[in-house]
Parts: C-alpha cells; structure tokens; sequence
C-alpha cells in the first residue's frame, strides 16, 4: 500500500502534463486535488502503518517504511505543497503552465520516494528522480539561455555530490551483501566508513552546503512557485532528511558526526552572512535555506535527529510562504531587487502574511520555529560551549536578514506595484503563513510530551542569551534595511565562493578538457588520419594505374575494330565471287554429271549391232593408245 504514496502524485503529475495547457482553474483544481490526494494518502498511511516491498531480482528488493521521523516528512511535503501548487496556477505564466505543474508534481513523488525507502536502492531511485526534475524546473523557461545554464550548474553540481550515495550504496552491498538500511548496522571498517562519508557528501550537496552552497543561488532562476516548493519541501530538505534518517547507523563512525557539524556550522554562518548582505529578494532567502539547512545539520550532528526533523518542518512552513511573497513583489517591481520594493501600502495583506513567516524565520516566539531554533541551540550547547554559542549567533543573523528582507519588499514606501496578486495566491500565501503561527503550539509541553523524540534539557540561562541574540539581530537588520543605499558588496555573492570555484576548477578543467582534445587530435587519432591518408594515396594510385589501363584497353580495342571493320569490307567484296564460286562448282558438276548420265542412257538402246560398234571403238582407241603410248 505504501507504493502509492509515491506513486500517486508522479502518475497525476504525468496525466497533467499529457493533458496540455488549458484554463488556470483546471490545471489548478487538477494539481491541487492530486496534492490532497497526497496528503490523505500520506495521513494514512502514518495512522495505519503502510509498508511496501518489490523484488526486483537478483537479490535486490526495494523496500517502503514508515519511521516517527519520515511519517513528519510525509505528511510535511504534500502539505506544503498543496499551497504552493494552488498558487503556481494563479501566478505562474500560462504558457508551458501544464508541464509546470506536472514536474512539480513527479518532484513531489520523487521526494516521497526518498522519504519512505528503507534501503539504498529505493533512495537512489528517488533521489536521482528529483535531480532530473530540479535541471527541468529551474530551466523551465527553456527559451531563456541563462535559465538553461543555470539548470545544469544546478544539475551537474547536485550530481557531483550524488557519487557520494552510489559510493556508500557500492560499500554497502560489498561488505554487507545486502542494502536495507537494517544492513548498515552489519558494517564495519572501511566499508561503514565509506558509506557514512558518501552519505554526508550526497546530502551536503543536495542542501546546499559547503562549497555546494552557489548552485542554490543559481537555481533562483526558476519560477517563484519552484524555488518555494524546491527549498522548503523537497530537494534540499531531503540532505538534512537523510542525515536524520541514518544517523542511528553512522553515530559512532569517527569524526562522522564532527564532520556533519563542521559542514553544517560553515554554512549556517556563511550562509547568514550573505543573507545579510544580499540585495536581490530570492538570493537573500536562498542565502537563508543553506544557513537553515546547516543548522540542522549540526543537530544531526550533536546527536538529536528528531530536533533536526522539527525544524526541517518549522522551516517548511516559513520558508515556502517566503518565497512565494518574492514572487507576488518580484512581479510587481518587474525585478527582484529589493531597493526597487516597498510594498505596505499597496499590497498591505501581502505584507501582513509575510510578515508572519518573516517572524518565523527570525525566531520570534511564540512561532514555531524559535522553539525548534531554540532545540538547536540546546543540542549545540550539550555539545560544546562554543558550539552553542556559535549557533546562538547564527540565529541573529537569521533575524538580521529576516527583517531586512521584509522592511526592504514591504516597508514602508510609495512604490506602485506593475501588478497585484491575485486571490488564489494571497489565499495560499496566507494558509501558510497561518501554519506558521500555528506551529507556534510546540512551546506548550503537553504537545511536546506527545512527540516521540529525545529533546536536549535547555537552561533558562540558554534561553536568555538566545532571544537576547535574536533582538539584537533585529535592530540589526532593522538598521541595514534603513541605510541600504550603497551597492552590493561582491562577498554577497557566496563570500566570493563562486569565482573560487569558477578559478580552481571549472578553468583548470576546462584547461584539461582542451587538452585531452588536443591529445586526442594529436595521438589518438593519428592512426586513422594516417590509415585515411594512406588509403587516399592508394586510392589515387589506383586511379592512375585505371586510367593507364583504360588508355591500353582504348588501343586494343581500336586494333579489334579495325581488323572488324576490313573483316566486315573484305566480307562484302567477296560476297557475290564467293557466291557464284561456293554454288557454281556444285551446281557445273551436277550439270555435267547429268547430262553425262542422259548421254550414257542413250547407248544403252537394247541393239546389238550398236554394243559392238561400242567396242570396237574402244578396242581400236586402246591399241592406239598402246602404240603411241610407248613413244
């Protein structure tokens, strides 16, 4: 039962797709049915327990779980999702809208997958679904050469990191014959070390963190609806997902969990920095998905799966509402800049909602999303002193650049918008922001006491320093906001991390690529360019040995034409000679031999007197022949 969970969506999605584009209200009463349907599925399947199983053959079996920690996720995802679908029909252009929302849909399947595998090979499966339909996404509008391009960064970049999971699936099946999660648990050496270490970097890349961290940045030239949909509910969650997932397994496997903490704790600062300094709308909260994604990473890391999980929910419910609101101000500004913003008076109930999730993110209580901060900082602080402080400071920066972010699109200003929203959107902007707040029910004990989770015990000394950061972060982005009037700094742009990257490996690849060419052109195809040469030089040998035979043959033949033609001339000279000559000797002898005949038949005429006459004329002849004969 459980196959149809994933299945679901990605089949609706397609039927969509094949269906072309039409009215918004069909696609989008289409897309968003499929998205309930997801969700109904998903509830299910959490209260009943659903599993799944496919043999494949061979002895790979594909296998479909529920865990407390995916039943969160699975629900999270369609849920999220039915907002940000009901809002791409309205917003998004009309032209290609079909094949839009049929992507968004196979990319919500795909997650699903990853969500509910129980072995590697399903995850992959899931997981390399999504990496085809993020290139598809971002580059939806295809006609534009720099969405294309920022597609395969986007592509190639997740890919890069994907080595990593066909790495531990390769380490799995080889030291464990097998690849259920449960096989894991069998590894040992080399092999668990390979495969927690590819696990981590096949989650880094795909939540944008580390050096993986621009191609979020490029994936910003997708639509509003993609962007929102791929950083808050699917893509980059499923990183922190699986850490949180495998964690039971690779715990104990050294300095993995420094590692995961190192990485995380790198980008949730960086990516705070840039958040801060970023002056285009969509840039700014990609800046602010890695920072996210990095802190749960480090509670991944500190050993609290379950917080990690909760804030990957939390952050679901703002971060998606967020970018949508960049989508409503980015179509009315003709841009995405955020100078050219200013919105509260003219779209005041697009302001008010976003102000919600931008409180959200700051991790203003009571949202949802300060106390599951607030869980990070606990776990970080279980951890080391530092850490804890370090994440306390990562927190400011995310109320720093939340403000800044909603004072620069929705302060106050006269700007006047190009266009206005339109009600579909304002009503899926505000059902999540409204999710937000009512997330904001995790601070009451008797709902925490329900979820089944380890909670790290925080201070009330902890808690302090915490919200006292976060106020701190507020003037701060308060202030940026008021005095943003000098021009981008180039740090903004990933902390310059982008042209390191373009500098120390895209050119010094290239370089080889064009040197392999060279080679290639130069050694490897010498041997065919030389068999090709030696071929057209046979070739015009034998073109000069044909024409010198042709020139023989034309001799030749003129002698046979020659002797025919005398043969024809002496033919017809001696035709009537020859003629009278071949029929002439005949034709006398017959002559003569006949009338020989008819003479001697006239001697024989039955007289007596007459024989003897005969002969003796010839007896007379005879003697005369003897006598003279002699002489």
């Amino acid at each position: 039962m459980l196959w149809a969970l994933p299945l679901f969506p990605a089949l609706a999605g397609l039927a969509l797709w094949a269906s072309g584009d039409g009215s918004r209200l069909r696609l989008g009463a289409m897309a968003g049915g499929a998205a309930a349907g997801t969700l109904a599925l998903a509830l299910l399947a959490a209260v009943q327990d659903w599993t799944g199983g496919f043999m494949w053959g061979a002895g790979l079996e594909l296998h479909l779980a529920l865990t407390p920690l995916s039943a969160a996720v699975a629900i999270t995802v369609p849920a999220v999702a039915l907002a940000v679908l009901v809002f791409a029909a309205a917003h998004e252009d009309a032209r290609g809208l079909a094949r839009l929302l049929g992507l968004m849909l196979i990319f919500i399947g795909a997650m699903e997958m990853a969500v509910v595998a129980d072995d590697l090979l399903t995850l992959l499966i899931g997981w390399e679904v999504m990496g085809f339909c993020s290139w598809a996404l971002i580059g939806h509008h295809w006609r534009d050469r720099a969405n294309m391009a920022s597609g395969r960064y986007a592509f190639v970049t997740t890919r890069l990191g994907d080595l990593g999971l066909f790495l531990a699936l390769m380490a799995t099946w080889s030291g464990a014959g097998a690849l259920d999660y449960a096989a894991l648990g069998r590894l040992e050496g080399a092999p668990l070390a390979l495969a927690a270490f590819g696990i981590l970097i096949a989650a880094g890349a795909k939540a944008g963190q580390g050096p993986f961290a621009p191609w979020l940045f490029r994936a910003m030239d997708g639509p509003s609806s993609v962007s929102a949909l791929l950083h808050a509910a699917t893509m980059v969650a499923a990183g922190a997902y699986l850490l949180a997932r495998l964690h039971p397994w690779f715990a104990d496997v050294p300095y993995w969990s420094f590692a995961v903490i190192a990485l995380g704790l790198f980008t949730a600062l960086a990516g705070g920095a840039v958040g801060v300094m970023q002056g285009h709308a969509k840039k700014l909260l990609a800046g602010s998905t890695s920072a996210q994604l990095g802190l749960m990473f480090i509670a991944v890391g500190a050993g609290y799966a379950g917080v990690a999980v909760a804030h990957l929910v939390t952050h679901a419910a703002f971060k998606a509402p967020l970018f949508l609101s960049a989508g409503i101000a980015g179509t009315a500004a003709g841009t995405y800049r955020l100078r050219e913003m200013g919105y509260m008076r003219a779209l005041p109930w697009t302001a008010g909602l976003t102000a919600l999730a931008a409180l959200a993110l700051a991790a203003v209580p009571p949202m949802g999303a300060a106390w599951s901060k607030d869980q990070i900082a606990a776990a970080a602080m279980h951890e080391s002193l530092w850490l804890g402080l370090v994440v306390m400071v990562a927190g400011a920066l995310s109320a720093a650049y939340a403000v800044r972010f909603w004072f620069l699109a929705y302060g106050p200003g006269g700007a006047k918008p190009q266009a206005k929203p339109h009600w579909p959107e304002i009503a899926a902007l505000g059902a999540l922001a409204l999710a937000c707040a009512a997330i904001g029910l995790l601070w009451l004990v008797p709902v925490q006491a329900v979820m089944s989770m380890r909670l790290p015990e925080g201070k009330p000394l902890e808690i302090a320093a915490s919200l006292a950061l976060v106020a701190i972060g507020l003037l701060a982005g308060l202030t940026l906001a008021r005095r943003d009037t000098a021009s981008e700094p180039q740090a903004a742009d990933w902390l310059g991390l982008p042209a390191l990257i373009g500098r120390g490996i895209v050119r010094p690849f290239e370089r080889l690529a064009a040197l392999a060419a060279h080679l290639d052109d130069a050694v490897l195809d010498a041997i065919p360019r030389g068999a090709a040469t030696g071929a057209q030089h046979i070739a015009r040998g034998g073109r000069h040995a044909w024409g010198a035979m042709q020139a023989d043959r034309g001799l030749i033949n003129a002698a046979v034409w020659q002797v025919a033609a005398m043969t024809r001339a002496l033919a017809r000279l001696s035709d009537k000679p020859g003629e009278i000559l071949a029929d002439g000797l005949p034709e006398g002898a017959a002559r003569i031999t006949g009338r020989t005949g008819a003479d001697a038949r006239r001697l024989q005429t039955g007289l007596s007197h007459h024989y003897y006459a005969i002969f003796g004329i010839g007896a007379a002849l005879a003697i005369l022949f003897l006598i003279f004969g002699k002489v």
